[in-house]
């Protein structure tokens, strides 16, 4: 009997390694096996440079009015290993050409009782891993409904987390930053309130999510690829510091109906010792698509300032009437309503914004509130609320596009569904040829509120696909799209590079609604800007909002210095100079880095990085020998020490530096900033102060 157990023993260990499958990186730094357990459990690991960084975790997908989920009870059929490198170049972004290497594993598994069969396919880059699930078209597994994806990510230890609440409806949350047993303690405090919210669980949390170990290792959780599938959130089992994935669910609580062949987004872990390589990681984008879009040459750039700023603080307003307690469109007759007197989108205010964009050197200017319903266009579950094609009476569609194009400036249309999403396709090619009529390629679309059909998220399937929907149709009309409040990108503007930004995450906007922590855009570059560029609207000039507006107290928790590094740190093709003309027109000097740095990029150098603490970057304009450089800090005061040697050997700059003044503080001291400059070379070197919430901005031009 003894002798029979051990050879069970044998056998099992024999037919456990026959199961597992190893996959390595291309430079060997990452190992990935899979296996499955005795009872059918398809489950993986991973290591970086021999240490554990995710432990034995399970895979599967927990299915609805199933008598059998795909959990376990899988033998493997197939597996096929290949090997993939190639070299493209995006349309825009932090560089002009990327890099894609992995190395691929498909593991073709077939279930017992029910010969269904899915595919895990697993690609393993120099910088991380990406996986998904498959569904190839066969007999029994057609139509089917996603309970819950059952994708775990087994921690190796307690690590530090920089993280938002878990949230079915916003990712505007400032970040906490905790160990993962603390996780469920802070919850109720880290929630804070938000015009449209749903949580899940005290230790539920929004990707990308970052980590640190003990042993100084950085690890990135995340997705790629969101198509016709729900947003997947982390929950985590902090008995066991197991994270598992949980999808948004619709309004009948379902998270994805899914008909086969289809697939999954990718599931994405990436893995550093080193923080900066986190930052110029591009596994994001390389596990998205090629683009879809064949002739991107209408696709540009673009640096913008906008009728925004003084509507966020509370200056001026959106609406255009108080006669209007209600508005009905077609019906409520605006040629009869008396003007407010408030009303930032007039034909005056908006020819300032034109001339201040012309004389700077500016590509367009964002209006909102330009179009009837601004009235009561928040918080009445209206499905009918905008037309997107009808302007109040102060806005002249025509003479102000002809305005803007003799001054050389675009006008941005503005967007705001006010979370109709049907009511905005109903008008959508309609407000698209609008669009195109009158001179405008590009707009800002919104989902503020609660989305309409009532009981939907923001972020479950249904809504992802109009998001999706949206930026096709736009593609369609040769228009660029920056949505927000939309779900976080997941480098979708690979495949679809007319998505130019997003906000979806705690932009500039709550500066003015209290504050945002002064380390916030220390951490953002290693969380919501991994799947894509964000809309941040940075460059703001008067921290006081009082100064704006008597009755909002809020600070900008920053100093002049760090908004100007934001141009810089925060990677976006799309870059608003987000304060008024007149606080821009008090600091010319300063100023003039707005106008001068670059929006799209052919090199990125990460100088410096620690999440929640500080961030350095170098970036060279493309198609110019120039480079600019920023640096963000957090609240404590810091040197920061760079050398020049990313710039061409035997070539001579000149460097303007705009820094902090000794005694700058976001808080107490937020405009003092000093200008200097030096003559450098790739021999240079720099030792610069930065205050807290403060930093450091560079241009470092060629002298001819």
């Amino acid at each position: 009997m003894k002798n029979l157990f051990f050879a069970s023993l044998i056998l099992f260990a024999f037919s456990s390694i026959a199961e597992a499958q190893q996959l390595k990186s291309p430079e060997g730094k990452f190992v990935m096996e899979f296996s499955l357990q005795n009872d059918g459990t398809p489950t993986y690991n991973l290591k970086y440079k021999n240490k554990e960084v995710i432990k034995t975790s399970k895979l599967g997908l927990e299915l609805k009015d199933d008598k059998k989920s795909l959990l376990n009870d899988f033998t493997v059929v197939d597996s096929k290993t290949s090997t993939f490198d190639e070299t493209w170049k995006p349309v825009w972004g932090e560089v002009d050409k990327i890099r894609n290497h992995y190395n691929e594993l498909a593991v073709t598994l077939n279930q017992k009782g029910t010969d269904r069969q899915i595919v895990i396919r697993f690609r393993l880059f120099d910088d991380g891993l990406g996986f998904r699930y498959e569904f190839p078209t066969q007999k029994n597994l057609t139509y089917f409904i996603i309970k819950e994806e059952r994708s775990q990510f087994a921690m190796a230890g307690d690590h530090t987390a920089f993280w938002i609440p878990g949230d079915y409806d916003t990712q505007e949350y400032d970040y906490t930053k905790s160990k993962l047993s603390e996780i469920r303690g802070l919850s109720e405090k880290a929630y804070t309130a938000n015009v449209s919210q749903k949580n899940f669980s005290p230790t539920g949390v929004q990707t990308a999510l970052m980590l640190k170990t003990n042993d100084g290792l950085y690890i990135n959780l995340h997705e790629a690829a969101l198509i016709n599938y729900s947003c997947m959130h982390l929950n985590l089992d902090d008995k066991n510091m197991i994270f598992e994935s949980w999808l948004t669910p619709d309004a009948k609580g379902d998270k994805g109906y899914m008909q086969a062949p289809s697939h999954s987004p990718w599931r994405t872990i990436m893995v550093s010792d080193d923080a900066r390589e986190i930052l110029a990681s591009k596994m994001t984008y390389n596990l998205n698509d090629p683009s879809k879009i064949d002739d991107t040459s209408w696709i540009k750039p673009v640096k913008y300032i906008g009728v925004w700023w003084e509507m966020i603080t509370g200056k001026s307003s959106w609406s255009y009437t108080n006669d209007f307690p209600t508005v009905q469109l077609g019906v409520s007759d605006f040629s009869k309503a008396k003007p407010n007197g408030t009303h930032g989108a007039n034909n005056a205010n908006v020819k300032k914004y034109i001339d201040f964009a012309a004389a700077n050197g500016f590509d367009a200017v964002l209006v909102e509130g330009w179009n009837e319903g601004w009235e009561d266009w928040f918080g009445h579950s209206k499905d009918y609320v905008f037309d997107f094609v009808t302007p109040y009476p102060d806005f002249d569609v025509k003479g102000l596009h002809a305005y803007a194009k003799s001054k050389g400036v675009k006008i941005m249309m503005h967007h705001e569904t006010s979370g109709s999403v049907r009511n905005y396709e109903r008008h959508m090619d309609k407000a698209y040829q609008f669009m195109k009529d009158n001179g405008y390629d590009a707009v800002k679309s919104g989902y503020v509120g609660d989305i309409l059909p009532r009981g939907e998220n923001h972020y479950n399937q249904w809504i992802v696909n109009h998001y999706q929907y949206a930026i096709e149709k736009a593609a369609d009309y040769k228009i660029m799209v920056n949505a927000h409040e939309a779900i976080r990108p997941t480098g979708i503007a690979r495949t679809y590079p007319n998505l130019i930004g997003n906000e979806s995450a705690r932009g500039t906007e709550y500066q003015a609604f209290g504050g945002s922590k002064p380390n916030h855009v220390t951490v953002l570059p290693f969380t919501r800007l991994i799947g894509g560029p964000m809309d941040y609207t940075p460059g703001i000039f008067e921290m006081d909002i009082s100064k704006m507006n008597p009755d909002n107290k809020s600070h900008v928790n920053s100093t002049i210095a760090n908004q100007l590094a934001l141009y810089v740190t925060m990677y976006s093709p799309l870059q608003m100079a987000a304060d008024t003309p007149e606080n821009y027109n008090r600091f010319p000097d300063a100023f003039q880095f707005i106008k001068d740095v670059a929006v799209d990029w052919s090199e990125s150098k990460y100088i410096e990085a620690e999440p929640g603490d500080y961030v350095t970057v170098a970036r060279k304009a493309k198609g110019t020998n120039n480079w600019f450089v920023g640096n963000v800090n957090g609240e404590t005061p810091r040197t920061s020490n760079i050398d020049f040697s990313f710039l061409e050997k035997g070539k001579k700059y000149t460097a303007t530096i705009y820094a902090d003044a000794k005694d700058a503080h976001y808080k107490t001291n937020p405009q003092a900033y000093t200008i200097k400059k030096i003559a450098v070379t790739n021999k240079s070197k720099l030792s610069q102060l930065s205050a807290p919430g403060g930093g450091y901005a560079i241009s470092i031009i060629e002298t001819k």
